[in-house]
């Protein structure tokens, strides 16, 4: 197995929030991989976190970047902001400066470089040949997130060590190259097989995977591990909203939407999204930027109808343990399963 873990089970890097120390140590401890997000942070509290995280657990972990794409369209989202200046006068707030960055991540990826951090992923893009060469050098595993056949195949020629296969199921941001309506929404399972027949890499999948028999599918169809987020975000290790953590057991429906961040993602139905994703535009982070501080107002009051409440669709299947129990359960049910599985002879 290229990522060397006694148990398939990957803890999906959570930006924003739920990521924590503790919740990457504990998966890591139990068999599992950890993963810190760099996502929104910057290269000193990445590093901060690094250096804590080598002193909760001797295990391997990994650190997820984002990959910058290009600004959006300064026009619509002018336009965006108009629409939420409403929502900014009910919560007695300013809307953030909707400007675009590259979230500082070539200096996020030359401190990986130098902390020779075991695992590395990428999303929303390929990195550049000379940081996965630099990575490579430094004994760094490289690991691609992917939403289609075609994007394997780039990331494999890129250099990527393993893909993330990310099915459309999946809660958070679409983690692939595009951000187009209508490509990248492959099922998980049918993804993972159009990639293992695209190329020839190991398959971490991703994709509304939160428990034992879903991983068991996922390692059946070809995968050499699961990754999974949502599964996490009831732990008491992770830094979720308690807002959010309750809605994942009350809330039913889940939608991609572009309306919290600029970039499409799913989460669970509530008002906000209800309301503006048919008029948010693509510009990704500027609208991330804009909405940052209703967010927090939001989550602070406890209101859920307002932030982001990021989850795949088997949501409701989530269960509140302590991390290291849950990736202890998830695998053994994963075996229980494989187990109770055969076919007749012909």
């Amino acid at each position: 197995m290229v990522l060397g873990l006694r148990l398939p089970i990957v803890q999906a890097p959570m930006a924003g929030g739920p990521s924590t120390v503790a919740l990457a140590a504990a998966v890591s401890d139990a068999g599992g991989l950890g993963f810190l997000a760099a996502g929104y942070r910057t290269p000193t509290a990445v590093r901060d976190e690094i250096g804590a995280l080598r002193a909760a657990t001797a295990e391997r972990f990994g650190v997820n970047v984002f990959v910058p794409g290009p600004p959006g369209d300064e026009a619509a989202v002018r336009r965006y902001a108009d629409e939420l200046q409403a929502e900014a006068d009910r919560w007695g707030v300013a809307l953030g400066d909707p400007t675009w960055d590259d979230d500082a991540w070539e200096a996020k990826v030359d401190l990986l470089v130098e902390e020779r951090v075991p695992i590395v992923s990428f999303t929303f893009g390929l990195p550049r040949s000379d940081m996965v060469t630099a990575l490579h050098d430094a004994g760094v595993t490289v690991l691609v997130t992917v939403t289609t056949p075609e994007e394997a195949v780039a990331a494999r020629d890129a250099g990527a060590d393993a893909l993330v296969v990310q099915g459309v199921e999946a809660g958070g941001h679409r983690g692939g190259s595009a951000d187009r309506d209508g490509e990248g929404e492959y099922g998980l399972l049918t993804l993972v097989r159009l990639v293992a027949r695209a190329v020839d890499l190991p398959m971490v999948a991703a994709g509304g995977l939160v428990d034992g028999p879903a991983i068991a599918a996922v390692l059946v169809a070809g995968a050499e591990a699961a990754q999974l987020g949502t599964a996490f975000l009831r732990c008491p290790e992770a830094a979720t909203n308690p807002a959010h953590r309750e809605a994942l057991s009350t809330y039913r429906q889940t939608a991609l939407t572009r309306a919290f961040s600029g970039r499409r993602a799913r989460g669970l139905v509530n008002r906000f999204l209800v309301e503006h994703t048919a008029t948010a535009p693509a510009a990704y982070p500027a609208v991330h930027h804009l909405t940052t501080p209703l967010r927090a107002a939001a989550r602070k009051a406890g209101d859920p109808d307002v932030p982001n409440l990021w989850a795949g669709q088997g949501h409701s299947l989530v269960e509140s343990l302590p991390a290291g129990e849950l990736v202890r359960r998830l695998a053994a049910d994963a075996r229980a399963a494989l187990d109770r599985v055969s076919l007749p002879d012909s």
